[in-house]
């Protein structure tokens, strides 16, 4: 009798365990009925994250009342796991703050991040569901949510665009020579000290030089001889016009002596009269230290009729006897000008002096000497040169600091264009120190340097490639605009917008195996086989990386199996 009442109880027992357990076993079995969704369906990294939005919905007469679950979306790689946070749902019985599930049916959305791993890159997220109902648990079968991980951002090119500051080389430059003889009071016979003075003989021998020198060649002479505006219209006139005569004979007489004639004949020189110069008043007045300067200037702003000018000035007594005696004579006048044009070194000449030695080179010479050569490693020497012969020039220091950029050597370029900041904290400057930031990772500080300016070509260049670092694709697009640049292509392609890049991609003047690779992404996107086998076929034999890459890129699943693609990337 004691052994039937102890299997009764024990029977009893299980039977209590059998029915704590069923609705839980009852939900495992019918997991089925419960429908899950997951954006993006193939995971994809943006930034360094990858985010999901899973959402699920159960049916009437499925979730128990007094059950909770446990639900963990995971990343899944062979034995390697990625979890996302888990997210807890409760039937509607439980005392809890969890969603809660109603008998009827419900539903719920979960978000949530995961900094990426690239062990991960391919990969299945999976939900894994954990039911509890007291001090019992059943864990159900996971379930596959997605594929995983397109990581196309990761292929942006981080270098960055370095700006040389422009030279100023002009190769013709113009320039002139001129000298003036002063007459007396009324008169217009060349005096002997004005002929002898230090002026003439310094002009002569400028002129004389001009003429030995290869590189100059003559554009023009002018005579032009002034009264000063005083006295008669009429006897100003006459007097312009023998000073003219005067001036020209003397200054024929001085540069056929010097044996530049060429300059003083007629069909070269040109002469002019002023009868009453009141623009060189002005100007004479202007740099003048008279007291009643300004009064004298408001008179010739107020009237233009020369007799009116003259009367108003007389009428300032005290001023009018400091212009008889500082004014008047400088105006009484004949000058003479020679016009030259200075032909400066060609690019064969600025070449050869590079390969003798840059240093002996003008300071725009050498800048623009260094748009002349194509080879990084010489344009190093070039602006090292410069750098040395002129380094109080902001520009020399940045082109330095550029070039290093271009070799690849960020740290002396750091060093260079620190120093080129300590000359001028500029815009082109700016843009330099945040390539050399974005190379070194620091994106937040490229950025601060590259918001800080008015961005041009190359600035907003880095300030797109900075934005597809930080997952910003519609902001990256904006930056690059009617870029053709690769990186500007990828932001196309991270936008979705797959034609737009194929478009980039076939006016990309670059080589570069990414450019092959991108048409092949674009191709798997828009489902054009031959676009993807063709260029991927380039890609690959141009970049061991890529080729690698390839073969476990999501943006390629579909084509695992396919035989073309296997022959690539084996």
């Amino acid at each position: 009798m004691k052994r039937i009442k102890l299997i009764l109880i024990s029977a009893l027992l299980v039977g209590v365990a059998f029915s704590g357990c069923s609705p839980l076993k009852k939900m495992k079995k019918g997991a089925d009925q419960v429908k899950y969704t997951v954006n993006p369906p193939v995971l994809e990294l943006i930034g360094d994250e990858v985010a999901i939005t899973v959402n699920g919905s159960y049916p009437a007469k499925y979730f128990n009342k007094s059950v909770t679950m446990d639900l963990t979306p995971v990343i899944q790689s062979g034995s390697n796991e990625l979890a996302y946070g888990t997210y807890k749902v409760q039937g509607e019985s439980v005392k809890g703050n969890d969603k809660v599930i109603k008998y009827d049916g419900g539903s719920f959305s979960y978000s949530a991040k995961v900094t990426y791993k690239p062990e991960f890159q391919q990969s299945e997220l999976i939900l894994k569901a954990n039911a509890a109902k007291g001090s019992t648990s059943l864990a159900f079968d996971p379930i596959k949510l997605a594929d995983g991980i397109i990581t196309t951002c990761l292929l942006v090119q981080k270098d960055g665009k370095a700006t040389y500051a422009a030279d100023k080389f002009v190769r013709i430059t113009t320039d002139e020579y001129s000298a003036d003889i002063k007459y007396g009071l009324q008169q217009s016979d060349v005096r002997t000290a004005e002929s002898k003075k230090a002026e003439i003989k310094e002009f002569t021998e400028a002129v004389k030089a001009a003429k030995a020198n290869d590189r100059v060649n003559f554009k023009g002479a002018e005579i032009s001889a002034y009264a000063s505006p005083e006295g008669p219209l009429d006897l100003n006139t006459k007097l312009s016009n023998s000073r003219e005569k005067t001036g020209e004979a003397f200054f024929t007489k001085n540069f056929k002596a010097a044996k530049v004639e060429e300059i003083v004949k007629s069909d070269f020189l040109k002469v002019l009269t002023t009868p009453e110069d009141w623009d060189g008043f002005k100007k004479e007045m202007e740099a003048s230290n008279l007291a009643d300067k300004q009064l004298i200037l408001r008179v010739l702003s107020m009237y233009s009729d020369p007799i009116v000018r003259e009367r108003e000035i007389k009428n300032i007594a005290a001023a009018y006897e400091e212009i008889k005696k500082d004014i008047l004579p400088k105006l009484r006048r004949a000058k003479m000008t020679v016009n030259i044009e200075v032909v400066g070194l060609s690019d064969q000449e600025i070449l050869a002096q590079v390969d003798k030695d840059a240093s002996k080179l003008k300071l725009e010479e050498i800048l623009y000497a260094g748009t002349l050569v194509q080879d990084n490693n010489k344009k190093l020497a070039v602006y090292q040169a410069a750098a040395r012969t002129y380094p109080e020039d902001y520009r020399t220091k940045n082109n330095l600091g550029t070039v290093l950029l271009n070799l690849g050597r960020t740290s002396e370029a750091k060093t260079a264009l620190n120093d080129a900041k300590a000359i001028a904290n500029n815009d082109i400057v700016k843009n330099n120190l945040a390539v050399v930031a974005l190379r070194e990772g620091k994106i937040a500080e490229a950025e601060e340097l590259l918001t800080s300016i008015a961005a041009n070509e190359d600035a907003k260049y880095n300030l797109g490639t900075i934005k597809i670092i930080q997952g910003k694709y519609t902001d990256a697009v904006n930056y690059f605009g009617s870029q053709v640049e690769i990186n500007a292509a990828l932001a196309k392609l991270l936008a979705k917008q797959n034609e737009a890049a194929i478009t980039i991609l076939n006016s990309v003047k670059s080589d570069d195996a990414l450019v092959y690779y991108l048409k092949a992404v674009a191709g798997a996107r828009t489902q054009n086989n031959n676009l993807v086998i063709s260029n991927l076929k380039t890609a690959a034999s141009k970049s061991a990386a890529l080729k690698a890459n390839a073969k476990k890129d999501v943006e390629f699943a579909k084509y695992f199996d396919n035989a073309d693609f296997k022959a690539i990337v084996q």
